[in-house]
Formats: C-alpha cells, structure tokens, sequence
C-alpha cells in the first residue's frame, strides 16, 4: 500500500512537485486514500496545441498535456492510467498514440475509429497500447451510431471491447445492438443515469441486464456530470456507485474523466479529483474490494502487466 507522498519500491510514479499545480482540478491537497501498487485511473483525456482539432469539434480545450497529467498522478498516487480519445480530434487518433508512448508501459489507450479504417491503422493502434473504440453519442465527434456493429467486427479479432457514451434516454433503445456486438461493452459515466431519477430511470434495468449476463463492464466516472446534490460529496451519484459496485465488482474500474471537458468548457464546476479518489474510499470502504476496482479489474480489461516491474 502506498500513501500520498511515499514509495514502497513496486514501480515509479512522479514525485510530488511544488512548483506548479495540475491545471484542470480543484484543490491542490493530495488524496487522502491510500491507493494500492499500481492503481489505475480508467479515464483521462490528453489535449495537446501540437496536433490540431477536428474543424467540426464541439470542444475545443485549452492545453492538458502528459507533463500535467503527471502532476495530478502525484497528487493522487495512482501509477497507471487510461487515455481515452477525447471527441475534440474525431477519428485523428495522433494525439493519443503520442501520449501513450510519452506514458510508456504504464497506460493503455481507447481510439475512436470508424468503419473506414484499415486493418493496418487498427494494429498500429494495437501496438501502441490502444485497448478498445470509444463511441460518444452524448456530444458526437469522429464516429456515429450506424458505425457500431461494423467497428465492434473490425476490433474484435484484437481483443478490445467497445466503450460507449450515451445519455441515459438512448440506452433502451440500444439493448438489440448491444446483445449483438461480438465484444464486451464497456458503460460510460456510470451510464449517464439523470438525477433525481437515478436507479428509477428505465435505463437502469437495460444495464443492468447487459452487466449481469457478463456482456459489459461500468466506468466509476464522471461523478459531476449527472449530480443534483453536487460537490463535494456528489450523494445521489453515490447511490449510483454503490449499486453497480454491488452488482458487479468484477467488472468496474475507476475513472477521475480528467481534464474533464465539460468543466474546461464551462459548463459545469470544475471538481477536485483528490476528493473524487477519497470518495471511492467512503463509497467502497473494503480495502480488497477498492484493490479490485484500482487495479485487478483494469489489468484485466486492458492487459496491464499483473506485476510490478523492477
């Protein structure tokens, strides 16, 4: 087990740095959880002036490079991480496979593609670390929801599964589709369920049903987005949590959604994810069970090494 500041020798991670704050959180106090070796962050973001935006994007961030991811590590502890192509470069995937590489082995990528791309594009994207094929029906860039099934048959000979982004009102809708897909699904936001409806939307029972046939896994992420009860408990997302925790422990990882688009651009506060790591720690109080969500299950969804190298 590591504290916010120390080293038990499994791995590096940055050392905490005084001189300059990570952008995009509040607060500037490290985590209060303990994490375990090799914690994983399941979703991040990385935005970078070098590689341009995609003309039609709806966001258009400022600066959230690898160097300033690197400083919230230090400030949560956590050693490995996800990055997930954000809608800002469409299906302009360069951004992301710069940032794998400047991570090394300690980060694993989600793409967005479309049916048009190559079996070579899809290897090299294989090679560099990319893991799955995000599509993002709540705010649409680089692929559409026509293109679903086509890309789930392109990716599955590689292992990776299909991660999905939909407003909670799409899900029922999409059940047929998704019972199709000949990869595991993995659930956005905690399904993007509306508050104060929650765990009495109809979305919820459609997911639940794809999680406990073993079709998808849940992303303990973006708990702001959907909150009435807001920061810095985010209650009724809470509810949320615990509840897909209970359901399936074996199948959902943690997320901070760093730089956290919807804040960069205004449209909602932006959220302490220091705070946002120790309420795992109120919402799942079982050491064991946290250490499966931080780092059993994402070794496994995205082929992490199981041990630590020396």
């Amino acid at each position: 087990m590591r504290n916010v500041n120390g080293n038990d020798g499994a791995g590096a991670r940055p050392a905490l740095d005084g001189t300059r704050a990570a952008p995009w959180t509040a607060g500037s106090q490290p985590a209060l959880l303990p994490v375990p070796s090799l914690a994983t962050d399941c979703h991040i973001h990385i935005y970078d002036a070098r590689f341009p935006y995609d003309p039609g994007a709806q966001l258009q961030p400022g600066a959230a490079t690898v160097s300033d991811y690197r400083l919230l590590q230090a400030r949560l502890g956590t050693e490995r991480c996800v990055a997930v192509q954000p809608s800002s470069y469409g299906t302009d995937n360069a951004c992301l496979v710069d940032a794998l590489s400047q991570f090394g082995a300690d980060a694993r990528g989600v793409a967005v593609v479309d049916a048009s791309v190559s079996d070579e594009q899809l290897r090299a994207l294989d090679a560099a670390g990319v893991r799955g094929a995000r599509f993002n029906l709540a705010r649409p860039g680089g692929t559409m929801m026509e293109a679903l099934e086509t890309v789930a048959r392109r990716v599955a000979p590689l292992g990776w599964h299909l991660q999905l982004h939909t407003l909670a009102d799409l899900w029922t809708g999409l059940e047929a589709t998704m019972r199709r897909l000949p990869v595991p699904l993995v659930i956005d936001h905690l399904g993007r369920l509306p508050q104060p409806a929650g765990l009495l939307h109809p979305a919820w029972p459609v997911l639940r049903r794809l999680v406990d046939e073993g079709r998808a896994w849940v992303k303990i992420s973006g708990a702001y987005h959907d909150t009435r009860t807001g920061a810095p408990d985010y209650a009724d997302t809470g509810a949320v949590v615990k509840a897909w925790v209970e359901a399936a422990p074996e199948r959902v990882v943690w997320g901070t959604d760093w730089p956290h688009p919807s804040a960069t651009a205004g449209e909602k506060p932006v959220p302490d994810d220091a705070r946002l790591l120790d309420l795992l720690g109120e919402w799942v109080p079982s050491e064991a069970l946290r250490h499966r969500i931080l780092v059993d299950n994402p070794a496994l969804l995205y082929r992490f090494e199981t041990e630590a190298r020396t």
